[in-house]
């Protein structure tokens, strides 16, 4: 078992990651009906839960079958990190998780996500106000440093385990990076290996198959890892993922049917959530990776894009799935989606 703080997980768990504009509640329904084990938020302005943002209030969202779960919030204030961790405690979360690994210039220039990579003393006061303030588990989401001259992941998590922290997951790219180029997991092995080091280490970097997650997880000995990308439209590589560490064999890929009962459910969901413009307009995103695969799916795709009403997706996803019912869809790697310009890890 992995322990974070008074929560317990499996051995080996698989988090969703916190992705800005697609870790809301209906996607994590579809996730948690698929197997993963412990969820976060989308990443919360500390000044706006302050200043009480709609849209950063509607981020404290969380369920009773989301658990457990962990909201994240970002800031470069002490005071205001702090003052956040207590509203966010209000809403009664498992956990608290800090980003301190969105690449974004948005964030970065306001001295916040990956931007406090470039003072390490300053990133570790935000730790500890925000420690000091809540008496959930404090964990943080980072990277591996600003840039390659930079790259000082194995002094930062000593430094902010020793602020209190109970788990930290690390992205094996720099700031620099972005999200190009390929993840270096060695230095993430080489936080967990260090014996000073006795919290729980996630992964997180690349990761879009079975057969990578555990390859992995042999090579590099994280106690679990941090899936993003791979996930959206996607939900059933947690499953995956569990069957394959398990047993060593793959699963049968999700049927069509499968596909599209989740596509409607997320869809619903969407809708309650947000209401049914905004519901249906983020949900645009995601209807070419449910339907990856299908022959001559991009017609359908580009009138699912178009529609304005539930009922009119809902036809057309039916029609889809009378059409494909018979297919299988073989999948050997998932092909990522790329969000440059959010914060998906």
């Amino acid at each position: 078992m992995v322990k974070i703080g008074n929560i317990t997980l499996p051995d080996f768990p698989l988090l969703l990651a916190p992705m800005e504009d697609v870790s809301d509640p209906p996607f994590r329904a579809v996730c948690k009906d698929n197997g993963v084990d412990l969820m976060y938020t989308e990443f919360i302005s500390s000044e706006g839960l302050i200043r009480d943002a709609i849209k950063s209030r509607q981020k404290l969202d969380i369920f009773d079958y989301e658990r457990p779960i962990g909201i994240q919030i970002f800031g470069g204030d002490e005071e205001a990190m702090a003052l956040s961790a207590k509203i966010v405690e209000t809403v009664q979360p498992d956990l608290v998780d800090i980003n301190f690994g969105c690449p974004v210039k948005k964030v970065v220039s306001k001295g916040a996500g990956a931007g406090v990579l470039k003072d390490v003393d300053l990133m570790v006061r935000l730790t500890e106000a925000v420690v000091r303030s809540t008496s959930l588990p404090v964990t943080v989401k980072t990277r591996l440093g600003w840039d390659d001259n930079s790259r000082n992941i194995e002094e930062v998590a000593e430094r902010l385990q020793d602020t209190g922290i109970k788990a930290l997951s690390i992205h094996g790219r720099t700031r620099s990076q972005m999200y190009k180029g390929e993840a270096d997991w060695t230095l993430i092995a080489a936080v967990k290996n260090n014996p000073r080091i006795h919290i729980p280490i996630f992964g997180n970097g690349d990761i879009d198959s079975p057969q990578k997650a555990l390859a992995y997880k042999n090579r590099y000995g994280v106690d679990g890892i941090m899936i993003g990308r791979a996930a959206i439209g996607y939900p059933w590589i947690f499953r995956e993922i569990k069957h394959y560490v398990e047993t060593g064999a793959m699963p049968e890929p999700p049927t069509v049917e499968e596909r599209v009962a989740v596509c409607k459910k997320h869809l619903v969901k969407s809708v309650e959530w947000k209401g049914p413009i905004v519901g249906i307009n983020e949900m645009r995103r995601h209807y070419a990776n449910y339907l990856k695969g299908l022959p001559g799916i991009k017609e359908y795709r580009n009138r699912l894009v178009t529609l304005k009403e539930v009922e009119e997706i809902e036809a057309v996803l039916d029609e889809i799935l009378d059409n494909y019912k018979d297919a299988i869809i073989e999948r050997t790697a998932i092909e990522l989606v790329n969000y440059h310009e959010k914060c998906p890890v």
